[in-house]
């Protein structure tokens, strides 16, 4: 089972680093076009290309925020996440100490409850199950079949 988990948690964290692989390729691509956009040698262009080239300055901020916007709502879900993750640690810490307080009362009435009180009955007793055939068949009780009831009556005759 340990195994298993360790597997599944190996294919986990390899799926993730996977993705973040990707995500910063696409970043790193991102960045680098950017870059050259903006070292662009714009000053000698014609008034139509740096018109041109403000547009694509305009779409490229708006992209920007678009992605801005986006991670700071997901970091804001983030961290309002880990804060009910917080909040539900803090309400089950009751039950987890009742579960552990029912463990230790447990075992603490197991090892101190007196074995004389409880009688079992014989076939629930442990005994030697693995004893050989031979030694059973040799054993006084063995060697000495009980007579029926009817056997009993006639002796008592």
């Amino acid at each position: 089972m340990k195994q298993v988990f360790e597997q599944f948690l190996k294919f986990l964290h390899d799926g993730i680093a996977a993705i973040f692989r990707f995500v910063e390729l696409i970043w790193t691509w991102s960045v680098d076009q950017i870059s050259r956009l903006a070292s662009a040698p714009w000053q000698q262009w014609p008034l139509w290309k740096e018109i041109l080239l403000v547009l694509v300055l305009a779409a490229v901020v708006w992209a920007l925020y678009r992605v801005g916007r986006e991670l700071f709502f997901a970091a804001a879900a983030i961290l309002a996440a880990f804060a009910e993750l917080l909040g539900v640690l803090v309400r089950t810490l009751p039950h987890v100490m009742l579960a552990g307080v029912i463990a230790l009362g447990g075992i603490w009435l197991i090892n101190h409850l007196d074995n004389s009180l409880v009688h079992m009955p014989t076939w629930l007793q442990a005994s030697d199950q693995t004893a050989p055939l031979e030694r059973r068949e040799a054993s006084p009780a063995a060697a000495q079949p009980t007579p029926s009831p009817q056997e009993q009556k006639q002796e008592q005759k």
